[in-house]
């Protein structure tokens, strides 16, 4: 990822992530430290998700018939 897009990108707190997946706290960090929710900035303690990695972990998860 180039520094412009980095700049660009829209990054959410784990709180915001769960709130968007509709699950709890706990399932977003087993997600991140599973690596199925990837890539994921560490910014002291806490991480950021960049929207767009949830984004492609939603497109990822459906279920076709």
């Amino acid at each position: 990822m180039s520094p412009a897009a980095a700049r660009e990108e829209t990054y959410l707190k784990i709180v915001e992530v769960a709130a968007r997946l509709r699950v709890s706290k706990m399932t977003v960090y087993r997600l991140v430290h599973d690596g199925e929710l990837d890539p994921v900035l560490r910014v002291g303690r806490s991480f950021r998700v960049p929207a767009s990695a949830v984004e492609a972990f939603l497109k990822g998860s459906v279920i076709s018939r």
